[in-house]
């Protein structure tokens, strides 16, 4: 959620293995457009973090058409497990949540990451959600929102009790008024070129040096919102900026948790306040440091707190499933592949009627995007890309702590590397 009159400022570290990319502060909107055009582009190529590489290449991503809507999401874990749904902000897609899917469905969650598809009011994103997990056969979810996306997950909430089970928000708010009238030239959104509305996004990062893994972080989402289309971008812009406010939910505070960040946000405080206050009984998850996008620049934490909130409202995860990974999405023992997916695809419970797998979407809806190969990924290969994957990120390590002793050292010498 890009508030234009709360500017945020982050700083902390993060225990990620990853060394991160050089980050240039934005020091203007245009110099938001070039750091775009120019690092958010690289990074989203060449320069993207080695755990995102080996991500994408194991996890599929998934498209479907639902009406009018297309749909781009991530589904990860076993099935039999109710799914934890995560939804982005304003300028987020379903990669963001990549550090999630990746360490929780490892541990035997189901992690769902979607991309908020083009809906222009809150009416229209109920009735779409609900139609995407009605198409994947899952009844009831627990969401995980940050800033816009937990916005909307208390609306849906309220308007579909029975179908949320639990809630984690982080840095979000409970109306849109304050940002409605920061935004007095919406009704021309629909008209405004592209640049012009990623430029107004961006104008939310705070300028300035960041500290190296919130200006990954930083460095990441900007270049996932190079790759949103101007419906894309307006549509959000008109959810953040249609006047509405959260009722009154029928869920208990006990299954809600609050996680926020106490540095920097660009959601107001007296907003995040609003929501503190509105469940007085909700789990409180406080993150020191992490800027707007904890779960990239602060993963091991957040991913704790999401095990943590899962574990008590009584998700078990069933790590006996995860003994390999499958290029279709599944992950399972291997027992389940060689039985035909009997204790993994077809175990019913919260997630739907039995046998509704990610193959069967893929085959019924004609806008489903897969990887190649459906065949487990052998261990000897993964271990193998690990080996590699690490002997690289230590030369990168030993080159970026060099960089880093240079610059402290002899500040007026540039590193020519």
């Amino acid at each position: 959620m890009i508030n234009p009159e709360a500017i945020p400022a982050v700083s902390s570290s993060s225990s990620s293995p990853f060394p991160p990319p050089r980050f240039h502060p934005v020091s203007s909107p245009a110099g938001c457009e070039r750091e775009m055009k120019s690092g958010g582009a690289a990074g989203a190529a060449g320069a993207a973090p080695g755990d995102y590489v080996y991500f994408k290449s194991v996890v599929p991503l998934h498209k479907i058409s639902i009406g009018l809507k297309l749909w781009r999401y991530y589904d990860f874990g076993p099935k039999a497990v109710p799914p934890l749904v995560c939804i982005p902000g304003i300028a987020g897609t379903a990669d963001v949540y990549y550090k999630q899917i990746m360490s929780l469905s490892m541990k035997g969650y189901r992690v769902i990451s979607i991309d908020v598809p083009q809906v222009w009011n809150h009416h229209e994103w109920i009735h779409s959600f609900e139609k995407f997990l009605d198409s994947m056969n899952i009844h009831h979810v627990h969401i995980y929102g940050t800033s816009l996306g937990g916005f909307l997950a208390q609306i849906f909430a309220q308007h579909r009790p029975r179908r949320v089970k639990s809630l984690v928000l982080s840095n979000t708010f409970l109306e849109t008024h304050k940002f409605a009238a920061a935004m007095p030239w919406s009704p021309v959104v629909n008209w405004t070129p592209s640049f012009l509305l990623k430029r107004y996004l961006l104008t939310g990062i705070r300028d300035g040096p960041h500290e190296p893994f919130i200006a990954d972080s930083v460095d990441f989402v900007v270049s996932q919102v190079e790759t949103l289309s101007r419906d894309d971008l307006s549509s959000r812009l008109m959810l953040n900026v249609n006047v509405a406010s959260v009722g009154s939910l029928m869920l208990p505070d006990s299954l809600i948790t609050i996680m926020d960040t106490n540095d920097y946000s660009a959601v107001p405080q007296q907003l995040k306040d609003q929501v503190n206050e509105r469940y007085p009984g909700a789990r409180r998850a406080v993150l020191k440091t992490g800027g707007d996008f904890p779960f990239l620049s602060r993963p091991d934490e957040v991913n704790l707190y999401l095990q943590l909130h899962l574990r008590r409202v009584g998700v078990e995860p069933r790590p006996d499933l995860v003994q390999g990974f499958t290029r279709n999405g599944n992950a399972g023992s291997s027992k389940d592949h060689k039985d035909g997916g009997n204790n993994f695809d077809d175990n019913p419970g919260d997630n739907g009627d039995p046998g509704s797998g990610s193959h069967d979407r893929e085959t019924q809806y004609s806008g489903s995007e897969s990887h190649d190969s459906d065949e487990p990924i052998p261990t000897s290969t993964m271990l193998s890309n690990t080996m590699l994957g690490t002997a690289s990120l230590t030369l990168q390590a030993s080159l970026w702590m060099y960089e880093v002793w240079h610059h402290l050292f002899f500040p007026y010498v540039e590193l020519a590397l």
